[in-house]
């Protein structure tokens, strides 16, 4: 079994996927910090006598937002989170269990849910938590939970709408698979599924009594996507299905720079419906976070990889790496669009792909229709 792991690894090491993720990804969470410091360094009042004025490469202002809720006595708010059963997703549903949020936890084992429950009661007793298991690369499975979360939230005596809705969860597959809807299984998990899960809820989003806040958890990795196609082929994933060897490393970039591009256009839907005042859009990127989204990697190369990481004080814990998507989903009102990174409300800019308003009504038509062949067409467009 070593030799087979040792010649696994070797073998992966001379791919053009790993030289892309150990070189490009390294480079664009360095570029994601570098954004952090140049924007402190302005605004120090040490070193701001000695930055010469509108001087570009410290032009940009580091933005921060307090955190609040939406927490009151007349009604318990509610928040759900998927990808909720490890890593930064249970990271996630603890600290907003600890809010005072009735905390839907979404994941697709049913053994894992219960143990999360387990894992969060054991820390916090009075933590109000309900599981649902969901496939979110199955359309159908999506749709099945939307309509238990409304007849739970029917029976239960709580308000029938949700606060906060946190798309966490992901996966990096390093083989080819696809869904029962015929996507890639990355792009499905990572992207479709976010978008058809928000499209499914956002009737509970708009009718909160309070604001209510919309997170997708993306990665500083999008920033690698420098060209970008959004027909229905790609978006699907299928275009990467034809490819002799599966480009695992660009796939998980494009699912990430996909729900960035999703995230905008959302805003921009928001404001012509009139909602952009109730329903907040913003991203979290978490940087790097030692979670098991590395799993598929072979042992010994994740492992080297975390231990060069942590040498260079880049790896987080989840615990630590929450902070961003807590700063999210707990942002002011007015604060759509921003892209938290860092911890402490900070914010960032994304790539400059990422912010092209054309790039992202393209993604938007094209995904949705996408859908509109499968059962989610049914449900028609709460858009």
């Amino acid at each position: 079994m070593l030799v087979k792991e040792l010649w696994r690894a070797f073998f992966f090491v001379c791919s053009l996927q790993f030289w892309r993720m150990a070189l490009l990804w390294t480079f664009s969470i360095l570029f994601s910090y570098y954004q952090l410091f140049k924007a402190s360094l302005s605004q120090s009042q040490l070193f701001k006598p000695l930055i010469p004025e509108n001087c570009p490469l410290f032009s940009y202002k580091l933005v921060s937002y307090p955190r609040c809720s939406p927490f009151t006595s007349s009604f318990r708010p509610v928040c759900v989170v998927t990808g909720a059963t490890s890593g930064l997703g249970l990271a996630a549903a603890f600290e907003l269990s600890k809010e005072g949020y009735v905390v839907v936890i979404v994941g697709r084992s049913q053994q894992l849910l219960l143990e999360t429950i387990r894992k969060i009661k054991d820390q916090n007793e009075d933590a109000h938590l309900k599981a649902f298991q969901v496939d979110l690369s199955s359309i159908e499975s999506v749709i099945k939970f939307k309509m238990s979360l409304q007849q739970w939230l029917l029976d239960s005596e709580l308000h029938c709408s949700i606060q906060i809705l946190i798309n966490n969860a992901g996966i990096l597959a390093t083989s080819s698979r696809v869904t029962a809807d015929g996507y890639d299984q990355m792009i499905g998990t990572n992207y479709i599924g976010a978008f058809a899960l928000t499209k499914l809820l956002l009737p509970l989003l708009k009718s909160s009594p309070v604001s209510s806040n919309i997170v997708n958890v993306t990665s500083f990795t999008h920033r690698v996507v420098t060209d970008m196609q959004v027909d229905e082929g790609t978006v699907s994933g299928k275009r990467f299905l034809r490819s002799i060897r599966y480009p695992f490393a660009d796939i998980y970039e494009y699912s990430k720079l996909c729900l960035i591009l999703f995230s905008y256009e959302l805003h921009r839907q928001l404001c012509l419906m009139g909602k952009s005042h109730q329903i907040c859009v913003t991203l979290a990127d978490p940087g790097v976070v030692q979670t098991n989204l590395m799993r598929e990697v072979p042992r010994v190369l994740s492992w080297l990889a975390f231990c060069v990481l942590k040498r260079l004080r880049l790896l987080k814990s989840p615990e630590c790496g929450v902070d961003s998507i807590i700063d999210a989903a707990l942002a002011p009102l007015g604060t759509s669009r921003a892209y938290f990174f860092g911890g402490k409300g900070r914010t960032i800019n994304p790539s400059a792909v990422s912010q092209n308003a054309k790039l992202a009504r393209e993604l938007w038509e094209s995904t949705n229709n996408l859908l509109s062949i499968t059962p989610l067409g049914a449900e028609g467009n709460d858009w």
